[in-house]
């Protein structure tokens, strides 16, 4: 694997957003989810839980639902009182419709996805149209006292039965009036505090599932009025609550952080009464569980402690392998850190802020694994706040260090960094070219003299710095076919000659930058593209996908090296195609052509295209574990795949020259640290 000295760094302090929301595409392959910040991501089931899509926050734009309607269009609505519809291709929030109704706080669309209802502040429940090109106020539904907290949809879309504080409500959608109406306590004597129905489900059975504030899930009938079954689950509120497509298993999450499964199942064997059974409790939260859904393979569950977690369904499982994993995601998909190496700077990025910082330095050299001490401590430069609401897409620092860019929704700034002596001056560069905003990714060419801005429609735009600061618009590059999304990987050449574009339908396109045209389009695939560079020195492209194949593609002759075609008649090892997190950066060592450096959130690995690939006989060794074996064994496990997981979770990786590397953690102890404290529980021996 080699010696490299490491600066682990720990002194990023993101701290993910949490959860709000979740809604599972019906009958497709899509996870949409909401954070408490406004940013909303989409998740595909088909490219293994990649996270494809993500459209930033915004400070006047809470989203307190989701959902998916009319197929793959996705609605949210927020206490902004707006109900919002996302262009999924250009990564923005396409247009708004007032409710007029103050907050909104509940959302739903019906079956065929034509009709969406809002619950408001005001008690009302109101009805849109679904059209081409937006959504339609067609009518307002029976007005009562209390705010709307949750709705659903009967499915076969006569009814809609409405959550409240300590009241639910059945309303017939043809009539408007209210047909139920059903307080949820009357069974409880002497109760003081009031009941909050936090989530609602009506099957197709009649029967509406409540979950409360009480720390109950209940069971209703529709005709009656009357409570059929009750479950008690926790001491504190049940928060969330989901059914399958089949309506025989049930999701709920809770303020513990604890989530319980619920099976519709046969009271004894071979009878035809059934009856809700909990029978799954599971604790992967510490907080809050605000949003869960339940897929038709998994269930699903997102925190304010930032985690998103997929469990899978056993029972619906063929066999035991990679789909049966458990899954959790905390970290984005994307990388928040880029690196200056020739100036030795990390630019760190915030939802609002970007932070510069000096890496330290050391005279001393040591022993393996041994803690050098520092001569010149890290330093926090500056700091770059974003003027506005909205939240920052992308963010670039140039190899010299000199520029630094970054993108909002409507804004692109360009920066001049100047260093002198121990003080550090920065300006904004004037009169920046018009560019279709917002910029999805930033790049700057290795010689700090060209930046890449990728833009809506797979276009690329080519800006050239100017001395002593400022810039030009060179050229745009565009696919010769066209493409509706947007690009969100770049990848440039060292010198300066080609760059690669991944657009959200996954083709990558590349460009000659010396005569500015399309030089060719690489094989399509299956996956989603998760990381991509060029190599240095022989100009191949190496690409990483979300089922964790690796392909080499030769840019100068325009098809697949030899040794990516030895990968795929072989075959990875079933270990490395059975990690659930995605590779997020490629880098090379130049001194070391055959050298791969990639990472994830769990290892860092140098992949060594000179050694044989390992059979699935063989062992993915931690280089830690290897190097406790004797020397025949060590022998005997020589593979391409040098693997170290000793730094987690890993953020961001790359090599500052050949024997320095830079590593920036965030463990999710500090994180947790930052955040509220959870409901105190009662613990046995306590």
């Amino acid at each position: 694997m080699g010696e490299f000295e490491v600066h682990r760094v720990r002194f990023f302090g993101l701290v993910p957003a949490g959860v709000r929301c979740l809604a599972c595409q019906p009958r497709g392959t899509r996870l949409a989810l909401a954070r408490t910040d406004g940013a909303v991501e989409v998740y595909s089931f088909a490219a293994n839980y990649f996270q494809e899509k993500v459209i930033p926050g915004h400070d006047s734009r809470s989203v307190e639902a989701l959902c998916w309607a009319a197929g793959d269009r996705l609605f949210g609505a927020g206490l902004n009182g707006e109900v919002t519809e996302y262009d999924l291709a250009r990564l923005c929030a396409a247009r708004s419709v007032d409710g007029c109704g103050g907050p909104i706080w509940s959302m739903a669309a019906n079956s065929n996805g034509t009709q969406l209802a809002i619950g408001c502040e005001d008690g009302s429940v109101k009805l849109f149209q679904v059209v081409p090109g937006g959504i339609e106020f067609e009518r307002n539904l029976d007005r009562r006292k209390g705010r709307i907290l949750c709705l659903s949809w009967h499915p076969s879309d006569t009814h809609i039965a409405a959550g409240s504080i300590d009241i639910l409500r059945v309303i017939d959608v043809s009539s408007g009036q209210t047909v139920q109406r059903i307080m949820v306590n009357y069974h409880v004597q002497k109760v003081k505090r009031e009941c909050v129905v936090w989530s609602i489900a009506f099957l197709s059975s009649g029967t509406i599932v409540t979950s409360d504030s009480f720390g109950r899930v209940q069971f209703w009938d529709r005709e009656r009025g009357t409570l059929v079954e009750s479950h008690t689950v926790s001491t504190s509120a049940v928060l969330s609550l989901a059914v399958s497509e089949e309506e025989d298993s049930i999701i709920v999450g809770t303020s513990t952080g604890a989530t319980y499964q619920f099976q519709l199942l046969p009271v004894k064997a071979g009878s035809l009464e059934k009856r809700w059974v909990r029978t799954k409790p599971f604790q992967y939260h510490t907080h809050d569980v605000r949003a869960v859904a339940h897929s038709s393979t998994a269930l699903i569950s997102g925190g304010l402690d930032a985690q998103l977690v997929i469990r899978p369904l056993m029972e619906k499982m063929q066999k035991k392998g990679y789909d049966a994993a458990l899954r959790k995601f905390t970290f984005p998909h994307r990388r928040l850190v880029s690196c200056a190496r020739k100036a030795r700077l990390l630019l760190f990025q915030f939802s609002q802020h970007l932070e510069l910082w000096r890496l330290g330095s050391t005279d001393e050299t040591g022993k393996d694994g041994e803690v050098l001490p520092l001569c010149r401590m890290p330093e926090h430069l500056v700091q770059l706040k974003s003027k506005g609401p909205e939240h920052i897409y992308c963010s670039c620092v140039s190899p010299c260090g000199s520029w630094v860019a970054y993108s909002t929704a409507s804004r692109f700034h360009l920066y001049r960094v100047q260093y002198e002596g121990n003080s550090v001056s920065i300006k904004k560069v004037p009169k920046m070219p018009k560019l279709l905003l917002p910029a999805y990714q930033l790049q700057f060419s290795s010689d700090s003299s060209s930046l890449f801005v990728a833009s809506a429609r797979g276009a690329v735009h080519v800006l050239q710095l100017l001395e002593p600061g400022g810039c030009k618009h060179q050229h745009t590059l565009r696919p010769p076919s066209g493409s509706p999304e947007a690009v969100y990987l770049l990848a440039s050449s060292a010198d300066g000659h080609w760059v690669a574009a991944v657009s959200g339908d996954w083709a990558i396109h590349i460009y000659n930058l010396k005569c500015f045209k399309h030089h060719c389009l690489v094989p399509t695939y299956s996956c989603a593209v998760t990381a991509l560079a060029i190599h240095p020195v022989t100009n191949n492209l190496v690409i990483a996908y979300s089922d964790q194949q690796l392909f080499e593609f030769s840019i100068p002759e325009k098809q697949y090296t030899a040794w990516s075609r030895t990968v795929q008649s072989c075959g990875l090892h079933r270990v490395w195609l059975e990690r659930d997190s995605p590779i997020t950066h490629i880098t090379f060592n130049p001194k070391n052509p055959s050298h791969i450096l990639l990472h994830d959130i769990y290892m860092f690995c140098v992949l060594d295209k000179s050694l044989p690939l390992p059979d699935n006989s063989a062992l993915l060794m931690n280089q830690g574990t290897l190097k406790q074996l004797p020397e025949t064994a060590r022998k005997r496990q020589l593979h391409a795949f040098k693997i170290c997981k000793k730094f987690q979770p890993l953020l961001f990786a790359d090599l500052l020259d050949e024997n320095c590397l830079v590593m920036v953690e965030r463990p999710i102890m500090d994180i947790k640290t930052q955040l509220p404290l959870p409901i105190q529980q009662k613990k046995f021996g306590t």
